[in-house]
């Protein structure tokens, strides 16, 4: 790790390793459990919002500047759900396989032609709890749900989320080819640009 130390707001370590790889040539990075960062309640209806305040709050909790996303999935069949409630699609403390099955459960009639979704992240970089000038990027990630879990790679939605141009699930892509494929790595690389070196 190098450059100046930033936390990054997340629990998860498929995210947090993500944004390693794709930042930490040019920050040390540390997680919320290293820093002892609780998380903060997302009530917000859009993904820029709940990581603003995501953001906001990791900087305020440790004086730390902080980067914090929000990402999910967007099926068009289901009104834009899972959304910004894709962590808890089945509830509070629902896995990832739960989340999965009921995911799966509601488009069990549609065609692929009607399975049409993408993920979306967007990141945000504090340098203060109240920076006025937030950098805020971006990524989308256009693809299809499959009818059964593929891979054993990722982590949440991958193993039935298949990208648009290659028909594999994201779990079956290796770590390399997620990065330069997904709504993660298209923000991350966005965001890259603001930290030269």
């Amino acid at each position: 790790m190098t450059g100046p130390t930033w936390l990054v707001a997340t629990h998860n370590p498929g995210k947090l390793e993500e944004i390693r790889a794709l930042l930490g040539d040019r920050l040390s990075l540390i997680g919320a459990a290293n820093a002892k960062l609780t998380a903060p309640e997302e009530t917000a209806p859009t993904f820029v919002e709940n990581a603003l305040a995501k953001a906001r709050h990791g900087a305020a909790a440790t004086g730390l500047p902080t980067i914090a996303d929000d990402s999910g999935l967007v099926v068009d069949a289901l009104g834009g759900a899972p959304g910004v409630r894709s962590a808890r699609y089945a509830g509070d403390d629902a896995s990832d396989a739960d989340n999965i099955e009921r995911l799966l459960t509601a488009l069990a009639d549609l065609p692929r032609q009607r399975r049409a979704a993408r993920f979306i992240c967007v990141i945000v970089a504090l340098r203060s709890a109240d920076d006025p000038t937030p950098l805020i990027v971006q990524g989308a990630w256009q693809g299809h749900i499959a009818e059964r879990p593929r891979g054993q790679g990722g982590f949440g939605y991958d193993p039935i989320f298949e990208d648009a141009e290659q028909g594999l699930t994201a779990a079956e892509l290796s770590a390399a080819e997620k990065n330069a494929r997904s709504h993660r790595g298209q923000a991350l690389q966005a965001l890259r640009r603001c930290f030269p070196r």
